[in-house]
């Protein structure tokens, strides 16, 4: 399993906000970045926090398609000329975000060659997740769904401990991640509690690294 605070491409090191250019904004926990079907004239990097990608369509109910964490891109479809939003970006925790203009990010891409190198290389590792997540819906049952994610949220921070993450999510948005209902969601993390694999209350889940297991059944 792959984890979010794994070594990153050179555009999430030497590549600072600062070469990048844009606006740094703050968002609270649970805030709208921004909604499906607004004008898409903007991308976004993550410097601290992490967000979660909603698509929603007519006739189907809600799914996370990404969720996301410090050094992440979201909104790139822009330069591409998509002209509105593909989903909606919600802020899963209090996160600092560097908001960059379309216009300036291609004028970066097609004068710095080290930029642009990274930046492919980083759309490429994306790619690679997205797939890895559409085995996962296809191949691991909801509770091994559940303890991805619960393992991928726990370290969004990259402070976090090797060994445990605490996060603070609301469990609704939780089950959208995971594609179940509320009430299996509980039943799930009740049997994850009594295994010792997480600890919660108040809002707050500790996730241990121990509920690797849950992912090692067949």
């Amino acid at each position: 399993m792959k984890r979010m605070n794994e070594p990153r491409s050179k555009i999430h090191g030497s590549t600072s906000r600062a070469s990048l250019g844009g606006t740094l904004k703050r968002y609270r926990k649970e805030q709208i970045i921004y909604s499906q079907g607004a004008p898409a004239d903007t991308l976004f990097q993550i410097q601290e926090g992490g967000v979660c990608l909603i698509t929603r369509s007519k006739y189907q109910l809600s799914a996370v398609t990404a969720i996301l964490g410090a050094g992440d891109f979201f909104g790139e479809s822009c330069l591409v000329s998509f002209p509105h939003r593909m989903s909606t970006a919600v802020a899963l925790a209090s996160s600092s975000i560097q908001v960059i203009e379309r216009e300036s990010m291609i004028r970066m891409l097609r004068r710095k060659k080290e930029i642009s190198n990274s930046f492919l290389f980083y759309l490429l590792s994306s790619m690679k997740k997205y797939r890895d997540h559409v085995v996962e819906l296809l191949t691991m049952s909801a509770e091994q769904r559940l303890a991805c994610v619960l393992l991928r949220l726990a370290h969004l921070d990259k402070r976090a401990s090797p060994l445990e993450g605490v996060i603070a999510i609301n469990q609704q948005v939780l089950a959208e991640m995971v594609g179940t209902t509320r009430s299996r969601l509980n039943l799930f993390m009740n049997r994850f509690r009594k295994r010792g694999f997480v600890k919660y209350g108040s809002g707050r889940i500790e996730v241990y690294n121990s509920l690797q297991e849950v992912l090692q059944r067949s």
